[in-house]
């Protein structure tokens, strides 16, 4: 059986460490050097960093902090915003990176994804997948609209056929992250999390909703995710990865060491 991992995302804006509330009413949460360096000491398994402001602003992802965030952890690493191209793709890479998130990108440029894994693998390439609930609407059969611009724009694309398509064209992990739970600490939305799970054959990350820990044994077990992101379960409570981890295991969750 393949353990469950716990990912750690660090939201950055002119930065620092942020976080919102369905991606609005952001607020600072601290320098994001030191706090991967706790993080990682606490043993998460994963992090993420997204430069959140980056592509409206239309620049580049803020390389330097990537760098240093690198130097400090020794753990598989994702960063994404910004990456407009293979070359951004590859200077997030070589400051230290492990994997790339691509997300709106991807929904204008759909070959990119099939670019980024020829060039340097599946297992690099990250989907990132904001999804919107469509209740009762035939455009969207799975109930979620894929939206992209920090849920700002609609696509048109059901999420289950997006999810499909991109692990076709190469995506090798998706992180699925509901717009609606973000921030609201009331739990993942599972059934999306689980039907995106059993539709594709790729590691699916449960995103947006933690609030205590039952959540996360929900989304790794119900909603069948490989690994749960938590944001405000660290950064405000101050939960420990180390003590999430044991408290899982004692739910009967098979989590890496």
């Amino acid at each position: 059986m393949l353990m469950k991992r716990l990912i750690i995302c660090l939201d950055i804006r002119d930065g620092m460490v942020t976080k919102g509330v369905k991606f609005v009413g952001n607020r600072d949460i601290g320098d994001p050097v030191g706090l991967a360096r706790k993080y990682y000491e606490e043993g998460v398994d994963e992090m993420v960093f997204y430069d959140i402001t980056a592509s409206a602003e239309g620049r580049p992802i803020d390389i330097d902090v990537v760098r240093k965030v690198a130097a400090e952890i020794f753990i598989p690493f994702t960063v994404g915003g910004g990456l407009g191209s293979i070359a951004d793709m590859r200077s997030a890479l070589l400051a230290g990176a492990d994997k790339v998130s691509l997300n709106s990108l991807a929904v204008k440029n759909p070959d990119i994804i099939r670019e980024g894994a020829r060039e340097f693998g599946n297992q690099c390439i990250v989907l990132g997948l904001d999804s919107k609930q469509r209740p009762g609407d035939a455009r969207f059969p799975s109930g979620c609209e894929v939206v992209i611009h920090g849920g700002r724009t609609p696509t048109g694309m059901d999420v289950i056929d997006w999810a499909r398509r991109a692990v076709d064209l190469g995506a090798g992990e998706i992180c699925l992250n509901s717009i609606d739970a973000d921030g609201a600490r009331d739990g993942y939305d599972l059934p999306i999390t689980r039907r995106v799970a059993e539709a594709v054959p790729v590691p699916v990350v449960a995103s947006g909703g933690a609030g205590i820990i039952e959540h996360l044994r929900d989304a790794l077990t119900a909603g069948r995710a490989d690994a749960a992101l938590i944001a405000s379960m660290a950064h405000i409570d101050g939960r420990s990865p180390r003590d999430m981890k044991q408290e899982l295991r004692a739910m009967g969750v098979s989590m890496r060491e």
